[in-house]
């Protein structure tokens, strides 16, 4: 019976998130060093929209949690088969696999956030979550705007980004369309061709921090494949900045390696959502749902039976 994890990306933190963190001893060294880059009122600034969605912040701090609720879980689980990260998680889902330690995925959530900045630098751009609207006829709406399809989660959900201003004016044609739609709190294009100079340059920094090859199966974002060789997991985590993220795959890749039961490890319940949705008859819930890991931990012992 496998366990598989599934860690967030942007968009999920908020003030109250996982209170019990700072009460686990086994967190404090990632707590730690996460607000040695961030700060350390980084849970007051939750109540701050612009700094909570500012990457250079938002970055390290879902990297840092997610790492930081992992070591709380991990003594408590059994070792996981398979594991993917959203976005941004997929920094915190490589460290889980063996890529590297939560000090380094600090670091290169810090350098992947700054090379994202610097590529839209004096500009507006964002990301547009669109619900409703089937691929063939969200790609017209694009082409119109000048936009790109940044995340596909489902054939009717996916997440678009680019100028601000092209997002307000599709924003309007689909919602007249009835679509369901959600501005995100991301100050970015992420995952569009407006990112193409961030991931060049992530690569590098990927070359230069001396990474191991991971112990367990990532499904990466760039393609949804699940892989363990270091240079394909790190291939696919610099080109997946600039390229959409293929979420709708990575979850069908870890229903593929066997998985069944899946916990989604850091703040938010969006990963445990969309899971449901497209594999029901596999048992998801969220570690924000537990008030503490032991409590996880116990449902997941459950779930595997």
């Amino acid at each position: 019976m496998t366990l598989a994890l599934l860690f967030p990306g942007q968009g999920t933190q908020h003030p109250d998130l996982l209170p019990w963190l700072e009460r686990m001893p086994a967190c404090a060294p990632v707590l730690a060093a996460m607000a040695a880059r961030i700060g350390a009122d980084w849970r007051a600034a939750l109540t701050e929209p612009d700094r909570a969605s500012d990457n250079r912040f938002a970055q390290p701090l879902l990297t840092g949690l997610s790492l930081a609720c992992w070591t709380a879980l991990a003594e408590r689980l059994p070792t996981p088969g398979v594991v993917a990260g959203y976005s941004v998680g997929e920094l915190a889902a490589a460290s889980v696999a063996g890529l590297c330690d939560a000090a380094t995925a600090l670091a290169l959530a810090e350098q992947r956030a700054e090379r994202m900045s610097q590529a839209v630098a004096g500009r507006r751009t964002g990301l547009l979550a669109v619900q409703g609207v089937q691929a063939g006829g969200l790609q017209p709406v694009l082409d119109r705007h000048g936009l790109a399809l940044a995340i596909r989660i489902a054939p009717d959900s996916a997440v678009i980004g680019g100028l601000a201003e092209a997002l307000d004016a599709a924003q309007a044609e689909l919602a007249a369309q009835g679509a369901r739609l959600t501005r995100l709190a991301v100050q970015l294009a992420s995952h569009t061709p407006w990112m193409a100079p961030a991931a060049a340059g992530f690569a590098e920094d990927l070359a230069a921090a001396g990474l191991a090859a991971p112990r367990l199966w990532l499904a990466c974002n760039a393609d949804g494949v699940a892989r363990r060789d270091r240079a394909g997991v790190l291939r696919g985590l610099a080109t997946q900045i600039a390229a959409p993220v293929r979420w709708d795959a990575c979850m069908d890749s870890v229903a593929e390696r066997g998985a069944r039961c899946v916990l989604e490890v850091g703040p938010g319940r969006t990963l445990a959502k969309m899971w449901q949705a497209r594999h029901p008859h596999i048992p998801v819930r969220s570690v924000e749902d537990f008030g503490s890991p032991v409590a996880a931990a116990d449902w997941v012992a459950r779930a595997l039976g």
